[in-house]
């Protein structure tokens, strides 16, 4: 398998993280190489991408071979082991082909992959803490935090604002947060307008600053 449909990725290092991804990634369409140093992880894994390869991904000749120059996007989800990851990053980055998507297990590891020059970097455990911490302190049902103090929720309409319209809300003016849609009773959601009329209970879709989102559905 070479690279060549714009959504072509090529994921290095087959854990957990980077199984689940690819498989997500499968589901969805997308042309998927899976590479991996260990051959029984290899092994297990075949049938589940496009191609499973063994393979050692800090070699840069390698990765030549397999055509990863030629993907649209190669993502580095050794995370564990520090040395191993940068190596594998290091080579991408000569290969100059791929953007490059890294996860790091730790903020020394992403602070790394910065200074290489990757802008993107996964950190899911502490992304995942963050994201545990809202849901915790607040009544929001999911959150995600987009970067830059910003973020999307799902949240429930709190009485105080029951039988309003939107634009009858202080959402927008007073704590910077839109509505951006509404689950019905059928589970399909609808965007909002202005005249939308909120009931207490129901579910909303919510953009805005990270903590002024806990503040408008408290």
């Amino acid at each position: 398998m070479h690279g060549s449909d714009a959504g072509d990725v090529a994921i290095i290092g087959l854990g957990r993280f980077g199984t689940a991804m690819g498989e997500e990634l499968v589901a969805s369409g997308v042309q998927v190489l899976g590479i991996d140093i260990s051959a029984d992880v290899v092994q297990a894994m075949k049938g589940r991408f496009t191609q499973v390869v063994r393979a050692d991904a800090s070699n840069i000749e390698a990765l030549q071979q397999l055509g990863v120059q030629d993907f649209q996007t190669a993502v580095v989800a050794i995370g564990d082991n520090l040395a191993a990851s940068i190596l594998v990053a290091s080579a991408l980055i000569k290969l100059d082909g791929p953007e490059i998507w890294a996860k790091a297990a730790s903020e020394q590891q992403a602070e790394i992959f910065r200074q290489l020059g990757i802008k993107h970097v996964f950190e899911p455990e502490k992304n995942m803490g963050q994201r545990a911490a809202h849901l915790i302190t607040s009544r929001l049902s999911d959150f995600f935090d987009l970067g830059n103090g910003f973020a999307l929720a799902i949240a429930t309409v709190p009485e105080r604002v029951s039988g309003k319209l939107v634009r009858d809300t202080r959402f927008r003016s007073e704590y910077g947060v839109s509505l951006v849609g509404i689950k019905n009773e059928d589970g399909t959601w609808d965007q909002v307008s202005p005249a939308t009329k909120l009931i207490a209970g129901q579910t909303v879709l919510a953009a805005g600053p990270n903590n002024n989102l806990e503040r408008a559905f408290s």
